[in-house]
């Protein structure tokens, strides 16, 4: 015996039942009704973007380092979040650029890949600085001992390591999409809703997707500075690394993969969506993803980051060194928003009484 086919209602994806009286598929839970043609046409949309597809990288990026390309170069451990920081010969560092801790410096480097490309540092200290002050500036909650125990001096430019990703993908989306209408009588308002099953399929190419493949560097703070202009990237040389930190990757290509396809994928649904116009909302509803000639490349990019801690918390700031899009969480001085409160509501009080003067005289 063949087996029972079951639909899913489109509006609410509840079990759907045919219905005698209305010849119809209906919605026990959401009275939903269907044309069967309809019904069976989506479902078969469904299954064809059941899955993800294959979404699989031929990531072997970056040749091994020669011997004479690590002469110099040292590497610095972290004694708290051990992590482990590359600079050449006349660079020295004290603290790590993650969490402010003390690091040693624990030999000379070897192993691991060499980068394929690197973006130089085009956006210097004194302008890192600069962008930190003026963020702070006209800040009316921020505690005043906060910018005292910031230590604006101990900025730190860091190469942090990027994975970057091209893929050519052919997608296969559907959307779930609503008409709303809205009218009232006398006695009720009325809402009408109509669902929609919108469907898109076609190819996308996507180059140097980043992903961060160090474990100690926040993914979302490192995707709010992008983008980065990758036409200024150049083949990596260790004199670029003069003068600056450079944090050694702790998480592989292999392991990156899992975010480029998340990237990727919330990318060309929305690019897709973009084409599905007309209705008063669109959501992706099921997607079939197929990636070709996937390759990754290992590359270096410039930040400029800031640590500092301030009653117990942590507070980050990080600056595109290329282009300078700077980002970073703020404390709240808990007292002075209450007075700021107080204050604005007495501000409030005293206009309603004075409107309210004005009106009975």
């Amino acid at each position: 015996m063949a087996e029972l086919q079951e639909y899913k209602c489109p509006c609410c994806s509840g079990k759907l039942e045919f219905n005698s009286s209305v010849q119809k598929m209906k919605c026990p839970y959401c009275d939903s009704e269907f044309e069967v043609e309809a019904v069976e046409e989506y479902n078969r949309e469904l299954q064809k973007n059941s899955s993800d597809g294959e979404m699989k990288w031929e990531s072997s990026p970056g040749d091994e380092w020669a011997a004479d390309e690590t002469k110099g170069m040292n590497v610095y451990t972290c004694q708290s979040c051990g992590g482990e920081i590359i600079v050449d010969e006349t660079t020295t560092a004290s603290k790590c650029p993650y969490c402010d801790s003390p690091v040693t410096m624990t030999g000379g480097f070897s192993g691991d890949l060499k980068p394929d490309c690197i973006i130089p540092f085009k956006v210097d200290k004194k302008a890192a600085k600069a962008s930190l002050a003026k963020h702070l500036e006209g800040k009316r909650l921020l505690p005043k001992v906060f910018r005292e125990q910031n230590h604006i001096d101990e900025i730190k430019g860091v190469y942090v390591p990027v994975w970057l990703f091209d893929a050519g993908v052919d997608a296969r989306i559907s959307y779930k999409a609503q008409k709303r209408r809205t009218w009232s009588d006398s006695k009720f308002k009325y809402t009408e809703i109509k669902y929609y099953s919108a469907i898109r399929a076609g190819k996308i190419a996507y180059e140097h997707v980043p992903v961060d493949g160090s474990e100690k560097m926040d993914d979302a703070l490192m995707e709010s500075i992008e983008p980065f202009k990758y036409d200024e990237v150049v083949d990596f040389k260790t004199a670029y690394l003069s003068g600056y930190l450079a944090d050694r990757y702790d998480v592989s290509a292999e392991d990156s993969i899992a975010r480029a396809n998340t990237r990727i994928k919330n990318s060309t649904e929305k690019k897709f969506m973009e084409t599905v116009r007309g209705y008063d909302s669109v959501s992706p509803e099921s997607t079939s993803l197929n990636l070709e000639n996937g390759k990754a490349k290992y590359a270096l990019y410039p930040v400029w980051l800031l640590n500092t801690s301030w009653n117990g918390e942590k507070f980050t700031f990080a600056m595109n060194g290329q282009t300078g899009k700077f980002v970073g969480n703020l404390p709240v001085d808990k007292a002075a928003a209450a007075r700021w409160f107080v204050g604005v509501a007495a501000a409030v009080t005293a206009v309603v009484y004075f409107l309210l003067g004005f009106l009975m005289k």
